[in-house]
């Protein structure tokens, strides 16, 4: 009886003991993965990330509405790929809920992959990118979009009212033929590749041009340089004209998140009451991956393009610019009447 009643009294180690069993108990009953939102895969997760080679479209929105922009330029843009290519991304439907869902279930995530991977599951025509830089975004575009005409057309839709209004937070559209690292090298690269079929084809005449260059959170490049060599790669035989320009040469740099998907912990069901709790750090490179495009990694990517000469008449590819404008004119029409008088009499 004394030794059933101490055993039922307990010692304060074996108290601890019983309710670290206890909480270890009731823990198995918890979800045992954990994982970041649903919309936060870009810069640190398993979504997309943006890569050397990579074409796309950069967009700017107002502050705080980087998630509802995303949405509504992912409706655009399919939307407009089905006018145009004759059919629309499968996958976007199934996006749009995602974004819509506040948590995610990693071990459901991973299976869908898996399903997806066996089912020959294509990549979409877009692919939002979130990104860890505010009001902006970028989508990764797949042929047979091709980003400059892309923009073009929806920008000159809009501007002649033929483009139903889809959006409330977007503002500005950056076509990208050709994505890379902003290093002098890569730039070269870049510049041989986009420019190539625009002045350096084989009896043409001079093309009056100008650069457009500009940058975000970036550390590396500066202006007066960048513009140089890319009027290097250009060529003497064409003239600048900042003004009535044939063709315009558009440079961005950001700093963005880049490299590898986040790790997947799995949290312990039990854990000795002797053991300390040691911190976490990040896993290593992967090798023959340098230290900076480890998971989480900043890198500059530079991208560039060459617009048509209608670049300041379509309000620099700014839809709210293009919106207002249209919006404007009608209003002025109504106001005007046919014969240019004013309103309707009282």
């Amino acid at each position: 009886m004394d030794q059933h009643r101490k055993r039922k009294a307990g010692t304060g180690a074996d108290i601890g003991a019983n309710t670290d069993h206890a909480a270890n108990k009731k823990c198995k009953g918890s979800r045992a993965w954990q994982g970041a939102k649903k919309g936060r895969k870009g810069p640190s997760g398993s979504g997309p990330s943006i890569e050397a080679g990579d074409a796309g479209i950069w967009a700017t929105c107002d502050k705080n509405t980087e998630g509802k922009c995303t949405a509504e330029l992912r409706d655009l843009f399919n939307e407009y790929a089905e006018r145009i290519y004759g059919h629309a991304d499968a996958d976007a439907v199934a996006a749009r809920e995602d974004d819509e869902a506040e948590e995610e279930d990693i071990e459901a995530d991973i299976k869908h992959e898996i399903e997806g991977l066996q089912t020959g599951h294509r990549t979409p025509l877009f692919q939002p990118v979130r990104l860890e830089v505010q009001c902006v975004l970028f989508f990764k575009t797949r042929p047979p979009v091709e980003p400059v005409s892309f923009v073009h057309g929806i920008c000159t839709d809009a501007m002649n009212g033929t483009l139903r209004t889809r959006s409330r937070c977007v503002r500005r559209l950056s076509p990208m033929t050709l994505m890379g690292k902003a290093t002098e090298k890569s730039l070269d690269e870049i510049s041989r590749a986009v420019l190539a079929p625009h002045f350096h084809v084989d009896g043409m005449a001079p093309t009056k041009f100008a650069i457009r260059f500009s940058s975000r959170n970036h550390d590396t490049l500066r202006r007066e340089a960048v513009i140089k060599q890319v009027a290097d790669a250009v060529g003497s035989r064409h003239p600048v004209d900042l003004s009535k320009y044939d063709a315009l040469v558009l440079v961005e740099i950001y700093k963005v998140r880049v490299g590898l998907a986040t790790q997947v912990v799995r949290i312990p069901t039990t854990t000795p009451p002797s053991t300390p709790t040691l911190p976490q750090h990040p896993p290593p490179p992967k090798p023959g991956l340098p230290a900076s495009m480890s998971s989480g990694a900043t890198q500059n990517m530079c991208g560039m393009s060459v617009v048509p000469h209608d670049f300041e008449q379509l309000k620099r590819y700014n839809l709210a610019e293009i919106y207002h404008a249209t919006r404007a004119g009608v209003a002025s029409t109504k106001d005007t009447g046919p014969d240019g008088g004013g309103g309707g009499g009282g």
